[in-house]
């Protein structure tokens, strides 16, 4: 059945547990938030399906994004309090893709206005949704080890075992963004700057 009523008074449940929070906490923000990520990837998926030429090194990106989307699940279970977990190994794997992009690339000098091509564009799209789930990844880590803090405090670290998701959704921010500029790249477009 595609729905059942439950969440129809403004609350929800998180993997296999019958204890209710409301839509609008911290963890529903976090879960939500990679959930649309997973989505908007799944766009720049379908983008790309039939273009094998689009790759890094021998694995083509449709390769890339659909391994992605299988962390992107592992991690929202972990949000959820399932006995799962990213491992380093896969920010690991990320940071060896975005190293390769990286020799491809002209270095960088500046920001660059998104837009250049669709498919860059959906790629910032994308990076820029990976950095919102990071923000409520942090926020609801901060809620639930009881943190406390304001604007212009020192940062206070997230408990270790927390830290390998946020880890990979900075990470996966960063391959996007390298993403966005190998599709230029590809396409020949030269990007532009912001004039300031």
């Amino acid at each position: 059945m595609l729905y059942t009523r439950k969440g129809d008074s403004g609350t929800t449940s998180a993997f296999d547990c019958d204890q209710r929070f409301s839509k609008s906490a911290k963890l529903a923000e976090a879960l939500g938030t990679v959930d649309e990520l997973n989505s908007y990837i799944g766009l720049c998926k379908s983008k790309i399906v039939k273009d094998k030429s689009f790759a890094v090194g021998e694995r083509s990106v449709y390769e890339i994004l659909t391994e992605i989307q299988q962390n992107l699940f592992t991690i929202q279970a972990e949000i959820a309090g399932a006995d799962k977990h990213i491992t380093q190994e896969k920010v690991d794997a990320m940071e060896k893709i975005i190293a390769d992009i990286e020799k491809i690339l002209p270095p960088i000098h500046s920001f660059f206005i998104p837009g250049s091509t669709e498919r860059s564009a959906l790629f910032d799209m994308a990076r820029a949704i990976a950095r919102r789930a990071e923000r409520r990844e942090v926020a609801f880590c901060f809620e639930r080890d009881g943190v406390k803090t304001q604007y212009g405090e020192e940062a206070v670290p997230v408990k270790e075992q927390r830290e390998v998701p946020l880890v990979y959704l900075n990470r996966l921010s960063s391959l996007l963004y390298a993403l966005a500029r190998l599709a230029n790249y590809v396409s020949g477009v030269k990007e532009e700057t912001p004039e300031y």
